[in-house]
Parts: structure tokens; C-alpha cells; sequence
């Protein structure tokens, strides 16, 4: 079956390297809503708020297309951790997170308004920080602009400066969960009451 380029609906540059990769079509709106946080939710929760919230933006501009949206989290325990306001937030991240084991959450929504199909979906991927010394810190900071990533940092870019290990999805990590995402895709296309139901 033949589809419309899917709408992505995110500036982030790093999802539309991951979308390329997977070799789908697909054209770039940014939603122009803001993030929403809320310390009585979840990492999953929230990310899976924002990630609908985002894909409902754009759908209505283009309800005869499928939507994306994502949004990703940082969670050590009932930490969240979002993008920094500023330098200073972003040392406190990365001191939090050195030589622990957190998880990043990525909450996805895929979207056809016109035909009332949606698939809401997260994944989890445990990330294990190296201990990072004041120096190490400032040196990783220096090098990569952390405001505009979860947590203040993003792995694919001098990741091994600040990452021991992941067990999980390494795409979920910088913003798309592209294993889990080719599995959902031709479910949204599915005609039963199922793709409107969340994924889990």
C-alpha cells in the first residue's frame, strides 16, 4: 500500500537522522507546543503525554496524514530529567547521573486523525554512566551543547566520554526507538478498533 510521506513532528535533528536510516518517507513539521512537566507522572507517563500532545499539534494541520511525535526523558528514580534551562542545570545533570545507572524513556504516538487510528507507545533503555570527575564533566560540556538534550548529553556525540553501558535500544538513547517503531508503523495502517488503542 502506498502512504503520504509520514509528518515528524520534531525539530530534533537527531530524529531525522534515525527516520532516514530507517528508509521511510517522510516530511518535517515541529510542533509548536510546550513541553509539559508534571512531577506526579512518570517518566513513561509524561513522555507518552507530550509525545500525543505533540502528534495532535501537527494532525490537525494535516489529518489526512500519519503523524509522529516523540518526546524523551531521563529518569533516575523519581528524578526526571528534561533539557537543561542552562549551563549550570546541565553540570548538576551530569553530576546526578555519574557512576549511576539511569534509564532514558522515550514516549512515541503515531497518529491519523481523518481515520482515527493511533498507536501510543514507549521504550526504556537503561544507561550506566562512567564516574565523572569536575574536570571530565566540564570537558564533555564544553565540547557538546547540552540545552537542547535530555539529561545533558546525548551518546552519539563523544557518549564514550560519559557512558559505560546500555542495555536496550541505542536509538531509543537519542530519540527514536527505530526497533519498535518498525513494528508499530504498519499497525497504525491496520484497519480494526486495536490501532486506537494504547501499545503499552
Amino acid at each position: 500500500m502506498e502512504h503520504d510521506p509520514v509528518i515528524l513532528a520534531s525539530a530534533s535533528p537527531r530524529r531525522e537522522e534515525l527516520l532516514r536510516g530507517l528508509g521511510i518517507d517522510f516530511a518535517v513539521c515541529p510542533a509548536r507546543v510546550a513541553e509539559v512537566r508534571r512531577e506526579e507522572l512518570t517518566a513513561r507517563e509524561l513522555s507518552l503525554l507530550n509525545a500525543f500532545r505533540k502528534a495532535r499539534a501537527v494532525a490537525r494541520q494535516f489529518p489526512d496524514r500519519r503523524v509522529l511525535g516523540a518526546d524523551t526523558l531521563v529518569s533516575l528514580g523519581r528524578r526526571l530529567y528534561g533539557k537543561p534551562r542552562d549551563l549550570g542545570e546541565a553540570v548538576r545533570m551530569l553530576r546526578e547521573l555519574a557512576g549511576r545507572t539511569h534509564q532514558v524513556v522515550t514516549g512515541v504516538c503515531l497518529l491519523h486523525l481523518r481515520a482515527r487510528r493511533q498507536r501510543l507507545f514507549a521504550e526504556v533503555t537503561d544507561v550506566t554512566f562512567l564516574p565523572l570527575t569536575e574536570g571530565q564533566i566540564e570537558a564533555y560540556l564544553a565540547a557538546v551543547n547540552p540545552l537542547d538534550k535530555a539529561g545533558a548529553y546525548a551518546i552519539q556525540e563523544r557518549g564514550s566520554d560519559l557512558v559505560a553501558g546500555i542495555v536496550g535500544s541505542y536509538s531509543n538513547v537519542m530519540g527514536l526507538p527505530l526497533e519498535r517503531l518498525r513494528e508499530e508503523l504498519p499497525l497504525l495502517d491496520a484497519p480494526h478498533p486495536a490501532a486506537m488503542q494504547p501499545a503499552g
